[in-house]
């Protein structure tokens, strides 16, 4: 059962995020590009390795703060975040995402990857300081990275021409509130 206690905070704060991946490799497939098994693991590699030294960085971090308020810090953190994601995804409803994402080549998987890790590590030290496992975040963010790529790309091709909304940020915003809640519970 402690597995199963470490791996659900692990996979909630891993589906919060990866729906920017979902996104991204949709609109790469709009663009009329393919994402090859080379591509999807040097993204879900190079993001795991950012997320997981966020997640570290939490951890650590949690070190030097008062001991009973440490979890409490990190899931109010979380749920300040994910106010913060649904109120910008509230002002950016009427945004489609900008589908023009290169991945073809060496340098381009690279740049992407970091950017998409940029945007987990802010969640990765919060999430971190809440008590999620270095180990399990890692491991289960990269899993999530690779369906959501696969997703993303399957959901691009068929939804071409379809506006995709702005809802990946609206998601994120209410798993980040609904990890910040269960580390405020439990």
């Amino acid at each position: 059962m402690p597995a199963l206690g470490s791996f659900c905070p692990a996979l909630i704060f891993a589906l919060a995020c990866n729906l920017d991946t979902v996104l991204l490799a949709a609109g790469h497939a709009l663009d009329g590009n393919a994402l090859s098994r080379y591509g999807a693991m040097i993204i879900a590699t190079i993001t795991t390795l950012v997320t997981v030294l966020a997640l570290f960085l939490g951890a650590r971090a949690a070190g030097m703060l008062p001991l009973g308020g440490i979890p409490a810090f990190g899931s109010l953190v979380l749920i300040f975040m994910g106010i913060w994601f649904l109120l910008d995804a509230l002002a950016k409803r009427n945004m489609t995402p900008d589908p023009n994402v290169s991945g073809g080549d060496f340098a381009a998987l690279c740049s992407l990857s970091a950017a998409l890790g940029i945007n987990n590590a802010g969640a990765g030290v919060a999430a971190g300081i809440s008590g999620v496992s270095p180990l399990w975040g890692g491991t289960v963010n990269f899993g999530v990275t690779l369906i959501a790529l696969a997703l993303g790309h399957r959901l691009g091709r068929l939804t071409a021409g379809k506006p995709m909304g702005g809802w990946a940020l609206a998601c994120s915003g209410v798993l980040l509130l609904l990890l910040g809640l269960l580390g405020l519970l439990t």
